[in-house]
């Protein structure tokens, strides 16, 4: 086992559930997991050895990510905290793997604001409805926690990516 593929099993993994429990939580995703995720990034370029064409590319996708995300921010379909973690994630993915992130976290983006509508439609137990993080999930017109979906997308597909290949040394 690579120290590359350690970065990407720990650091990148538990930024990414970290980013989906507080966004779950407290629908913010705070900008040190941000910076997390962009400074292990770095880490994974520098102790992969990654090349200059390559680098190139997960540059572009990060900024392809940054541009899309701040557009959905700037029209009210997502938050600023996950448009700045779409575009982490893009950087993490490169252009190689960006349009198969991009649809898997938007399947999962779809599925959990049914799974929200649906749930928003129940009436809470009494002691689940002590939970103040429940009751916001639960508020009808609350907003959908899509950290979590980018962080689900992420996990779905991050075996098949040239990232992981590339941390396993393969």
């Amino acid at each position: 086992m690579t120290l590359e593929f350690l970065l990407l099993s720990t650091v990148l993994a538990g930024c990414l559930l970290a980013a989906a429990g507080w966004d779950l939580a407290t629908y913010t995703i705070p900008n040190p997991i941000q910076i997390a995720l962009l400074a292990s990034f770095l880490l994974f370029v520098v102790m992969s050895g990654m090349p200059a064409v390559l680098l190139a590319s997960h540059f572009a996708a990060g900024s392809v990510g940054l541009v899309a995300g701040f557009a959905l921010f700037a029209f009210g379909v997502i938050g600023g905290g996950d448009a700045k973690l779409f575009a982490c994630i893009a950087l993490w993915f490169g252009l190689s793997d960006l349009l198969f992130y991009t649809l898997t976290a938007s399947i999962f983006g779809g599925a959990l604001t049914l799974g929200l509508l649906f749930f928003r439609k129940l009436p809470l137990p009494g002691l689940l409805a002590r939970q103040a993080w429940l009751m916001r999930l639960h508020e009808e017109g609350g907003g959908i926690p899509y950290g979590v979906a980018l962080a689900a997308g992420s996990f779905a597909i991050l075996p098949y990516t040239d990232v992981f290949r590339s941390g396993l040394g393969a």
